[in-house]
């Protein structure tokens, strides 16, 4: 990039030593994979992150884009492998799926995001449904499977967020009096 923020930004979030938690991190490894062989496959200045378990390290990404996707392990009672998408205010609920007072986790990153003034005007969680997140490397079949949709329903979301210009505040005004502050 030539110094300019990206308008767009893919979060994919989990451990991937904890079997299916790893979904969002081989989401963004799938999709990086894609944009090497074809560099038009995602919208201009659409940036991939490896969010592993950064957690609040990833405020500054949240806070410098326009428009963010966040992949990630969901529990929504569907069955394994199910790949869903939420927007906005659906988001609060499913990012409790995780031990919510483990540093880094999805709900703590979103309400600080929120805190501070630095959620995108368009916002979109694409979830997997999860069937193993104990120790371990590896996904099991079924969540495995559902790379290629997880992929894909990501594609659609940075189309719709492209051609969605977001009204939200994304770094400058939402930071100004922030001078110093680290994330």
């Amino acid at each position: 990039m030539t110094g300019l923020a990206p308008d767009l930004a893919v979060i994919g979030v989990g451990n991937v030593l904890r079997g299916d938690d790893a979904v969002g991190v081989r989401v963004v490894e799938g999709l990086r994979t894609a944009v090497d062989c074809d560099p038009h496959v995602l919208p201009a200045r659409t940036r991939l992150v490896d969010g592993g378990t950064l957690g609040l390290d990833l405020l500054r990404t949240i806070r410098d884009a326009r428009a963010v996707v966040l992949v990630d392990a969901v529990h929504l009672g569907g069955a394994f492998g199910t790949v869903s998408v939420l927007r906005g205010d659906e988001i609060a609920g499913p990012a409790g799926h995780r031990d919510d007072t483990a540093p880094g986790a999805l709900g703590e990153l979103l309400a600080t995001a929120r805190l501070l003034g630095w959620l995108p005007g368009d916002l979109a969680l694409v979830g997997i449904e999860v069937a193993d997140i104990d120790f371990g490397i590896g996904m099991s079949p079924e969540v495995a499977g559902a790379l290629p949709g997880a992929m894909s329903a990501v594609r659609a979301e940075l189309h719709r967020m492209n051609l969605n210009p977001a009204t939200g505040m994304a770094g400058g005004a939402a930071t100004a009096g922030m001078a110093g502050a680290t994330a």
